[in-house]
């Protein structure tokens, strides 16, 4: 250290002064946006939020400068929106706590991506340019981040509108990209008023005009589509089971017949007020119901299917055994060194009255580190050194998405099932609804994370999906939050955290696609061969310049 004091260039208090104020700036808009998130109601900051970040990162002149400035601002923005991660209960598995902490200070890094396209475009491209296409910049971040075998996309900047709920209504539109987007242009607006106000008092009309037209044009749209807003198809009433198992415990504990019962238990209640359609948690029973060692609890709940004449829909583990290994598929895992392959999924099976035919679904997003190790499939020694004691760091990638077929008294409906971390991919969720899901269902288990931020985030994320694609959406939580959210994002009945409860409730269903149903590529494909081509140009010049 006294090696490179040598050559550190003093700073006079001038500089000093400036980096304190610029670091202040970078300090109220972490926390601004932060602010912004579920469970906190404030969404009205995030319209303003990036305001004292863009003064900075827009006098700033290298990349080095403006990415330390902005890793900065997001490491505050993301400590305050996933500061549980880590899961920071007593019990809480230590890998869990590793990998959250990791998480918090990776994860920041990833917003360089815009910030490192807004540095080439007002370097080699246009300066003014460079600041009106941010918001597209970002937009390719968000999209490509949903991409990768890292993919963590919990804080795409739309998520934090769910409380705006007559704003949020545009969705069915633009999506939560397009969220996104009116977010930051919002922003740009702000900072072109107040930054021709500051030197000569002077009213920038037109950046007052635009930010207005993007404030107030959503909410008109969103109103008309609340007071017009009817039911489409009717509705079906669904019962959602939410036994309050602890987590941690329940993959060791071996009490397997004392958990069906409390489901079942649960179930009866929810039956005797009239719900068709039961929902069970992600991962019910920690165990491979089906793999064949569990016929008498396999029984146990087709008799109590059969006997109510209602539909169970449940999160569960699932396993299937190849003993002739020639017949395995390539992505099978080995077991009693290789003599026996085996795939495993985080599932969800569908058991219909008086059918022994069980519906599956592999989860296709699995949660990076907890449920799959990024990379393994090229690096498989990563998947030896990375494990969580629960037992569920090695699942297999579902292969497709299924909407499946629930008889309700003689008639088929179709559900779309979704898996926990699954309700945060737009896209993704846009391919059950464009597959005929006329409602919803996502199983989880928030109970990791104690009554932190992260269950009301999860939850509110929804909210978001409802609205996109004009379905309801309800929720089965191991310890909450369980509920019914209607397709205008309004949750109609929930339960608290940390409770043994039930919920039955009229789901509204719909079959109709939404535009964003219809084109959920539009937005974020356009953003990003935007980005694209700028990045081109931006070499070009670079490369131009060079040898000129």
């Amino acid at each position: 250290m006294s090696f490179l004091s040598k050559y550190r260039i003093p700073k006079t208090p001038k500089q000093r002064e400036k980096i304190r104020k610029e670091l202040l700036l970078g300090l109220l808009s972490g926390i601004m946006i932060g602010l912004s998130y579920p469970p906190i109601p404030l969404p009205y900051l995030v319209f303003v939020a990036f305001v004292p970040y863009l003064f900075v990162i827009q006098k700033r002149e290298g990349l080095a400068e403006i990415n330390r400035f902005t890793y900065f601002t997001m490491f505050i923005y993301n400590f305050i929106t996933l500061y549980w991660v880590g899961g920071w209960l007593p019990n809480s598995d230590t890998f869990l706590m590793i990998a959250g902490t990791t998480l918090l200070f990776f994860n920041p890094l990833v917003f360089l991506i815009p910030s490192t396209l807004f540095y080439f475009t007002k370097k080699y491209v246009n300066r003014s340019l460079a600041l009106y296409l941010f918001p597209l910049f970002w937009i390719t971040f968000e999209f490509a981040y949903s991409l990768t075998d890292f993919n963590f996309p919990w804080l795409t900047l739309g998520n934090s509108l769910a409380y705006f709920t007559n704003y949020i209504q545009v969705a069915d539109i633009i999506g939560v990209y397009g969220l996104s987007l009116l977010i930051l242009f919002a922003n740009i607006f702000v900072y072109k008023f107040k930054k021709d106000l500051l030197p000569n008092r002077e009213i920038n009309k037109t950046a007052l005009a635009i930010f207005f037209t993007i404030i107030i044009i959503p909410i008109i749209y969103g109103n008309y589509k609340i007071v017009t807003f009817t039911p489409q198809d009717g509705s079906v009433k669904v019962g959602l089971i939410q036994p309050n198992i602890d987590p941690n415990e329940k993959w060791s504990d071996g009490n397997l017949n004392q958990k069906i019962e409390s489901y079942l238990e649960l179930s009866k209640k929810a039956i005797d007020v009239g719900a068709k359609i039961i929902v069970w948690p992600e991962t019910a029973l920690p165990v491979y119901l089906l793999a064949g060692n569990y016929p008498n609890e396999v029984n146990r709940i087709n008799e109590f299917v059969d006997t109510n004449d209602i539909s169970i829909l449940t999160g569960m583990p699932d396993a299937t055994f190849y003993y002739n290994i020639e017949e395995a598929p390539k992505y099978a895992k080995p077991i009693r060194n290789g003599e026996v392959m085996y795939t495993s999924y985080n599932s969800i099976l569908l058991f219909n009255p008086n059918s022994r035919d069980v519906q599956k679904y592999g989860k296709m997003k699995l949660v990076p580190f907890g449920e799959k190790v990024p990379l393994v499939n090229s690096l498989p020694f990563l998947g030896d050194w990375i494990k969580w004691s629960v037992g569920m760091s090695g699942w297999n990638t579902g292969r497709d998405t299924t909407v499946f077929k629930v008889n309700v008294e003689g008639n088929e409906m179709n559900v779309g099932g979704i898996v926990c971390i699954e309700s945060i991919y737009p896209i993704f969720t846009s391919i059950f609804v464009n597959k005929g899901a006329e409602f919803l269902a996502v199983v989880t288990n928030d109970s990791w994370y104690g009554d932190t931020s992260g269950p009301y985030q999860h939850k509110e994320i929804s909210v978001i999906r409802a609205v996109e694609n004009k379905r309801s959406v309800v929720r089965a939580a191991n310890g909450g939050i369980s509920c019914l959210i209607n397709p205008l994002g309004i949750t109609i009945a929930e339960t608290s955290m940390y409770t043994s409860d039930y919920l039955v409730v009229d789901v509204p269903l719909n079959r109709e696609l939404t535009f964003y149903t219809a084109n959920p590529w539009l937005i974020p494909v356009s953003a990003s061969a935007i980005s694209i081509v700028i990045i081109l140009l931006s070499l070009f010049t670079k490369l131009k310049r060079k040898f000129n």
